[in-house]
């Protein structure tokens, strides 16, 4: 019985008609905008390893411009040019001996604008809480370039204004950022001292981490990358969900063609 019950879960689909309808279409929506020449021969899935991600140093604020220079760099925008700034910590969830604030309010994780001075210079602003969590500062970095990126774009997402944020997401993954908006679309945190206990949970961006997840997956299976390379890189939680949206993306051979068939260049490096 209990193996029954989960094969009928694990059939269930990931995400639901609607919302790969959007997926797939803006796909294809990146891949005329961004360039299929770029997609297939420049992309690489990038991981958290030290392979992509060599840089240390014990200064943070250096170590975060070695990791946002080497996003801009992996996301082949290197020459795109902005400014980094920090933005104000996160209140501490922990304020006082037995006093612990569940939900903490959070800022953002980033913000993506233009300069108050007239000059048109692209500003990209991080939580310096982050410092702590690269994988989510990689992340964040990923999206606010992808708004950068969308720049280019001749015409708004499928959806229009309102899915310009949601599909801001997926253009990070589209450049190869998939493993790290997956991994950090969700956390839960908890906090322990001599004093007090407490936890918080946290979204990150505008898609859910099934979303992300077969985001992902159709990225893989466009350019050929196994399910065994990526799974270990994925949290555990993800990992099943993982397979599902693989299944189910290369069950869907006539979207994928239809993506295949794109043949668009658009040199952005």
């Amino acid at each position: 019985m209990i193996n029954t019950i989960k094969a009928l879960f694990r059939s269930k689909p990931l995400v639901d008609d609607d919302t790969k309808a959007w997926i797939f279409d803006t796909y294809a929506w990146a891949l005329n905008n961004f360039g299929s020449d770029v997609f297939y021969e420049d992309t690489v899935l990038v991981s958290p390893t030290n392979d992509f991600f060599p840089d240390r140093s014990n200064d943070p604020e250096e170590l975060v411009r070695l990791i946002f220079d080497r996003v801009k760099k992996l996301a082949g925008m290197e020459e795109w040019e902005c400014e980094l700034s920090a933005q104000d910590s996160d209140v501490n969830p922990v304020v006082a001996p037995t006093v612990v604030i569940h939900n903490a309010p959070k800022g953002p994780a980033g913000t993506f604008g233009l300069k108050n001075d007239n000059s048109n210079i692209v500003n990209i602003t991080y939580n310096p809480d982050l410092i702590s969590n690269p994988e989510m500062l990689i992340a964040t970095f990923a999206h606010e370039l992808s708004h950068y990126l969308s720049f280019i774009a001749t015409d708004l997402p499928p959806g229009g204004e309102d899915a310009v944020e949601p599909a801001t997401d997926l253009i990070a993954v589209f450049i190869g950022f998939g493993i790290f908006l997956a991994n950090t679309a969700f956390t839960y945190e908890s906090y322990t001292s001599v004093d007090a206990q407490g936890w918080s949970v946290q979204s990150q961006g505008y898609l859910s981490q099934d979303d992300l997840v077969y985001i992902l997956s159709i990225f893989c299976v466009l350019k050929g990358i196994s399910i065994s390379s990526v799974e270990p890189l994925l949290k555990k939680s993800l990992r099943l969900n993982f397979k599902i949206a693989m299944k189910d993306v290369l069950g869907s051979p006539e979207e994928i063609e239809r993506l295949r068939l794109i043949r668009k260049i658009v040199k952005i490096r």
